[in-house]
C-alpha cells in the first residue's frame, strides 16, 4: 500500500516543473522585450548627443528646429530664427535634422500624350 502511495507521488512532481516553467521565463520575457530595447536606444541616443556639433540641425523634444551656434558643457545655443538663440539643456535634443534628399530629374517621355489618338 505504501508502494502504491510513493509511485503515484512520483508521476505528480513532473506536473508542477510544468507549471513553474512561465513562471521562470517571465523575467526573461521582460528582459528581451522591455528592459534590452530601452538600453539600446538610451545608448543610441547617448552617441547622439555626444556627436553634436556647431552648425548641426537638430529637433528638440519639444518639436523646435533649428541650428547649433555654441556648446557649453551641458548647454546647447539653438539658433531658431534669424537673430533668435534659445539656450537648452543638451539632453533635450531628440534627434539630428538631415536634409531631405533631391530627387533626380527625370527626362520627360515625349510619346506619353494622354487622350490623342492617331
Amino acid at each position: 500500500m505504501l508502494l502504491t502511495i510513493l509511485a503515484a507521488d512520483d508521476g505528480g512532481g513532473g506536473s508542477s516543473i510544468v507549471g513553474l516553467l512561465p513562471l521562470l521565463a517571465l523575467p526573461a520575457l521582460f528582459y528581451f522585450l522591455l528592459i534590452r530595447p530601452q538600453r539600446r536606444r538610451m545608448k543610441e541616443q547617448q552617441a547622439l548627443l555626444s556627436q553634436i556639433e556647431e552648425g548641426d540641425e537638430v529637433q528638440t523634444t519639444a518639436g523646435i528646429l533649428g541650428f547649433v551656434t555654441a556648446i557649453e558643457g551641458d548647454i546647447v545655443w539653438l539658433e531658431i530664427a534669424e537673430g533668435v538663440d534659445v539656450r537648452i539643456n543638451r539632453g533635450a535634443i531628440a534627434r539630428k535634422v538631415t536634409a531631405p534628399a533631391e530627387p533626380e530629374e527625370q527626362p520627360a517621355d515625349e510619346d506619353t500624350d494622354v487622350g490623342e489618338s492617331a
